[in-house]
């Protein structure tokens, strides 16, 4: 078959499934995907290798493309002097893991994407940087000059370049080596809450000072330590970020869902990109507020970001896609933003318009480049002052038309989609809407759970039980890392808590037992990101504080913990207490950096209230009983239910137990001793407050736990 006339030519990455990938085949670039025939080519022609990281969601990326990779003539530049090779950093999180590094140590701590990385034909990083602009600007130095300037240093003093890698490779490997295995004792949360007061933002919540990322993991461990003592200013760093947050222009009010990070203190002005994993942990943070404090407004943000979910990001298959894009037609925001005249073309009333601009703070002047993100960072007592409305009334009309400011929108240009699926964020999002289905009875969240959690078991798991990281439109690729099986294991845990069918138990088994048997150092604990079998690359990472995420770590002992008490298995406790005490001296030294980590450091210190449900489902007994339990926050619980007519269950907290006197039951129990079985309701609300105020005035302070 002859390519037509004026056809664009296309490059290597033509045949990947990556959105970024694929964005990238049209360039005159000779880009190489990242695999064997790549880095033998590096090797047979003693070539350096250019390496560009980047992912689709991310604006400067697009810009270095548009700027360089677009280029004709930096594309030659790039093309006669180097191999060139395009990675998506979410789907080789390992690559992106040691690069990184790599780049950070080069740029005295300085990283982010595009990373553009010079390695040796053997995969050793000599030089690193990250945006290039096409000539000399910001005291950066112009991308074709950078690329002349090492290629006639690799052309006259290879050596040179070669013993530099070498030194920063070593230097890389060490680092891997300083583990030093540490108990870590209750205490240290008590430090990590110190920690997060001395950097908290009082008046606009979060932590520090812009560029502000939403600070999940530590939201949710200070509810822990809240729930543990009690102490009400712990809460209130949780309460006012969340607000903030909530308020902010970081959060879509017209279609919901959170962008990746704030570019002010006051959450206002976002990066527009919207995350999946992002959304999955904003939305299980916003559903353990609610349970605290019982605020209506954190159950409304949890059901407006998972309703987002399910209307946007969800493939048809089942499982959910991985971001949005924050340019639309070039222009960064242009989708989300709004003028009063756009809002009043919509409505075509004036007192509605003048109405949600004044609720929006959409104004002439704008509050974002001549242009207004929609936020409520206003106080609603000022709003309704001004308008001479009350709250009601407000509300009402904002109920009313929003729905159609939301289908105006939808006729706009619409942000690129990155629909690639991949198994890490998706575990986090069926965590999300597993919980959110059980706390908040809401059947539509199990059943997007199941969806999603089925799709991966069916497409991501291979006949031999490992997974694959990545698929898109059924075809899925790549090994999966730790983090895959990590927060699947943990997903399919929750997801079996609130549904009750034990495959999605018997799954997470055996991804517990892989991550055992495949990723575990035996030699100081914890685990590395890939597999033994994984393709060897220069450093087999390892990282323990978290990050974007929480760390593979962190959730691989978070899943193995839970695990444990399900199966009453020793094995896994350990490996999970040795996950734990691996990364011992750097958890005392920063301990909000371990933020998941120490949540699994309190489960364990406590040991978990462990709940068996027997009943039928038809029995509305059940699912009052079911209802008592939604109602307490149990960070630190197991929950087993027999509830059908098929086999027997396997699980060992069920064995022996049964329906009372015809009616549903619940047996409350802790190492497996149980008190007699409860059948009101009422009764479970209270045995429950009971039994977690006992275990919070019981726990020793600095008794080591891990």
């Amino acid at each position: 078959m002859q390519t037509p006339p004026n056809a664009p030519q296309t490059n290597r990455l033509i045949h990947e499934t990556s959105p970024y990938l694929l964005q990238h085949a049209s360039n005159p670039v000779a880009w190489y995907p990242w695999g064997p025939e790549a880095l033998q080519a590096a090797l047979a022609q003693n070539r350096p290798i250019l390496l560009s990281i980047g992912y689709s969601a991310c604006h400067w990326c697009h810009v270095m493309e548009r700027e360089s990779f677009e280029n004709e003539a930096t594309a030659a530049l790039m093309n006669q002097h180097f191999i060139c090779i395009k990675v998506d950093r979410e789907e080789r999180p390992d690559l992106d893991e040691i690069y990184m590094q790599a780049t950070v140590t080069l740029n005295r701590g300085q990283g982010g994407w595009p990373m553009t990385v010079f390695l040796t034909p053997e995969q050793e990083p000599f030089f690193a940087g990250t945006y290039f602009p096409p000539e000399d600007r910001w005291g950066r130095p112009g991308f074709p000059r950078l690329l002349t300037k090492i290629a006639d240093a690799w052309a006259t003093d290879t050596t040179g370049l070669r013993s530099q890698a070498r030194q920063l490779t070593d230097q890389l490997t060490q680092a891997l080596k300083s583990v030093s295995p540490v108990s870590v004792s209750t205490a240290v949360l008590d430090e990590a809450v110190t920690q997060f007061q001395q950097d908290f933002d009082a008046q606009h919540g979060g932590f520090g000072r812009a560029p502000k990322f939403p600070p999940s993991a530590g939201l949710s461990l200070l509810l822990r330590c809240y729930r543990r003592t009690g102490d009400r200013p712990t809460l209130q760093m949780v309460t006012r970020t969340l607000d903030a947050m909530a308020a902010g222009g970081i959060y879509d009010h017209i279609g919901g869902g959170f962008a990746r990070y704030s570019t002010d203190d006051r959450w206002l002005a976002p990066h527009f990109e919207k995350m999946l994993y992002d959304n999955a942990l904003l939305a299980t943070t916003y559903l353990e507020a609610y349970q605290v404090t019982q605020r209506a407004s954190y159950r409304h943000v949890t059901t407006e970001v998972l309703d987002y979910i399910l209307r946007e990001m969800t493939d048809p298959a089942g499982g959910f896609y991985s971001a949005t894009d924050a340019d639309s037609e070039g222009v960064e925001g242009k989708f989300f933003v709004w003028t009063p005249a756009e809002i009043s073309a919509v409505l075509q009333q004036a007192e509605d318009t003048r109405r949600v601009c004044a609720y929006y703070d959409i104004t002439d002047a704008g509050n974002w480049e001549h242009h207004s993100i929609p936020n409520r960072l206003r106080s609603l007592e000022a709003v309704t002052t001004a308008l001479n409305l009350t709250s009601e009334e407000l509300h009402a009309t904002i109920a009313r038309v929003r729905p159609l400011l939301y289908r105006a929108r939808q006729h706009r240009v619409a942000p690129a989609l990155d629909d690639k699926i991949i198994t890490a964020w998706n575990g986090m999002m069926i965590s999300a809407m597993a919980e959110a289905g059980r706390v908040l009875g809401l059947s539509r969240y199990l059943d997007g759970a199941r969806q999603a959690a089925d799709f991966l078991l069916r497409v991501h798991r291979t006949a031999e039980g490992t997974l694959l990281r990545t698929s898109r439109k059924g075809r899925a690729h790549l090994d999966g890392v730790l983090e895959d099986y990590a927060y699947l294991a943990e997903g399919l845990i929750t997801l079996y808590e609130a549904c009750g069918q034990e495959r999605y138990l018997t799954a997470a088994l055996h991804l517990g037992e892989t991550i055992l048997g495949a990723f575990q150092d035996h030699d100081q604990g914890g685990f590395f990101t890939t597999a033994e079998g994984h393709e060897a690359l220069i450093v087999r990472t390892r990282e323990g504080a978290d990050g974007a995420t929480p760390s593979g770590n962190a959730v691989a002992v978070s899943a193995l913990a839970r695990l444990s008490f399900h199966y009453d298995r020793q094995d896994l406790r350990a490996a999970a207490i040795g996950g734990i005490r691996a990364y011992g001296r750097q958890i005392a030294r920063y301990p909000r950096a371990f933020a998941k980590s120490l949540a699994v450091v309190d489960f364990l210190a406590d040991g978990p209230i462990e709940l068996a449900l027997v009943g039928v489902p038809t029995d509305p007994g059940l699912e009052a009983l079911q209802g008592a339990v939604r109602s307490v926050f149990l960070p630190h619980r197991v929950i087993a239910t027999s509830a059908g007519a098929g086999p027997p269950s396997s699980h060992p907290l069920l064995a022996g137990k049964g329906v009372v006197g015809g009616k549903a039951a619940l047996y409350l129990c802790r190492n497996f001793s149980c008190q007699s079985p409860l059948t009101d309701p009422e009764a479970v609300t209270a045995a429950l407050l009971s039994a977690t105020q006992r275990l919070d005035q019981g726990i020793p302070r600095a008794e080591p736990c891990a």
